[in-house]
């Protein structure tokens, strides 16, 4: 039953010892497939190599960013997003090959109401489908939950299958439509919105470690048991 104030009307419930987080920092989140890190310019080479194996650029399509023509136009967008603080960017390394194969930020950041968004995310071919994609993702969830937050965002083109369909395997809650939301390369994007909470987030935490868990990898590196059957 909703609470009321003394006219009446139905009000939220109380937050008495509600404290804001602090802002997340540049501090590197390490797991046993990826390790993220601040992004800097000295992760442009490793990160053109691996968005160079992108034919098509297909990685491009919903991004509000690139396609980026050559290696310096990559250089000078990473010369304003590594001191951007909100989207604070963050390159995936491979943990065998120690390059940067991706990147992912966390934006809208909003301390005083507890929320904060993930977004800018750039999986490179020698990301995509790999446990480190996984694994990057998870890292900055438990990063944000473990600050205090008490609701983390996902918001994609509303048309863009693949990250719907990859919220909801990382656990996120789809929470509609937001019809003519923003303009970005000349088009109309519909942006679809998704959310964990601080009270989904310990179910979502477990069925995580589980999945990353040595035990859940046979010999040849592939998943026994899938995220979210």
């Amino acid at each position: 039953m909703s609470r009321q104030n003394s006219l009446g009307q139905p009000i939220g419930a109380a937050l008495p010892d509600w404290q804001p987080p602090a802002r997340p920092s540049k501090t590197a989140m390490t797991g046993r497939f990826c390790r993220l890190e601040p992004l800097s310019e000295a992760h442009g080479d490793a990160l053109w190599e691996a968005i160079e194996q992108d034919r098509e650029g297909r990685i491009w399509t919903y991004m509000p960013v690139g396609p980026f023509a050559d290696r310096a136009a990559l250089g000078q967008w990473l010369s304003d997003a590594v001191t951007s603080p909100d989207p604070m960017f963050f390159a995936i390394i491979d943990a065998d090959t120690a390059k940067a194969v991706g990147w992912a930020s966390y934006l809208r950041i909003a301390p005083e109401n507890g929320s904060i968004e993930v977004g800018y995310i750039l999986f490179t071919p020698r990301l995509q489908r790999q446990p480190a994609a996984t694994e990057a993702m998870y890292l900055m969830m438990r990063n944000v939950f473990d600050l205090g937050y008490r609701r983390y965002e996902w918001k994609c083109d509303a048309l863009n299958a693949a990250s719907r369909k990859a919220a909801l395997r990382l656990g996120f809650v789809f929470e509609g439509i937001f019809r003519q939301a923003t303009v970005y390369k000349g088009r109309n994007r519909d942006t679809a919105w998704f959310a964990v909470i601080n009270g989904d987030w310990p179910g979502v935490k477990e069925r995580f470690e589980t999945w990353l868990a040595p035990e859940n990898f046979d010999a040849d590196g592939a998943q026994i048991r899938p995220l979210r059957g």
